[in-house]
């Protein structure tokens, strides 16, 4: 290989990893080619080490501080219109026991599932009204993660009960209830929209 074509090569890393940095270290691959990024300067990237792919077309700089919270972060950047819910955003908010083995998403209910191995992905589908409810937007490694709230975790909850098992729900409320943060007229407001109003209030008053 020429000097010339080295040099050029070393500057295109050089841009690469700019834009990498300017987005917090990770870019998926359309992002990367928007941003300026040849294809095969990433692809070099990747076979020198000096990029990590989390999923497919998701990338990382190798170099980059360790993700916090690699799960919920990689779907994020994966799916950006999933938001996390049920058992995943119970155990985001501390409100459960279990440790999710799948990183569960809600989606609208026109969309395509999205297909992702790693992490494993469990998707529900939600009327525009419910998905659109108790949105929370955090930022985890510098990436923003929907997360439905607190309360909207505990209504869905309620909704796909036989998902999660009625267990789960109950201990939910208790360990909300338990960081003293009670907000009943937000749980039943989306509770409404959700249309299990009459489900959960019997064990929310008994609880609350």
């Amino acid at each position: 290989m020429s000097t010339q074509a080295t040099t050029r090569d070393a500057s295109d890393v050089r841009k690469a990893k700019a834009a990498f940095r300017r987005h917090g270290g990770m870019l998926r691959m359309a992002d990367a080619l928007r941003a300026g990024v040849l294809r095969r300067t990433l692809y070099s990237m990747r076979d020198a080490g000096q990029v990590e792919v989390l999923a497919r077309g998701l990338y990382r700089l190798a170099d980059a501080p360790p993700l916090s919270n690699p799960d919920l972060v990689t779907v994020a950047a994966k799916v950006p219109h999933g938001v996390i819910c049920l058992i995943s955003a119970l155990a985001f908010h501390e409100m459960t026991t279990q440790i999710p083995h799948e990183v569960w998403i809600a989606i609208p209910r026109n969309s395509e599932p999205p297909r992702l191995n790693n992490p494993p992905i469990r998707s529900v589908r939600l009327n525009q009204a419910s998905y659109e409810a108790g949105i929370e937007t955090h930022q985890l490694d510098g990436v923003p993660v929907k997360v439905y709230s607190r309360e909207k975790a505990l209504v869905d909850c309620f909704k796909h009960r036989s998902d999660v098992g009625l267990d789960t729900v109950l201990e939910a409320v208790r360990m909300y209830k338990a960081q003293g943060r009670v907000d009943v007229d937000t749980i039943l407001r989306f509770a409404a929209i959700c249309r299990v109003a009459r489900v959960a209030r019997p064990y929310l008053e008994s609880l609350l």
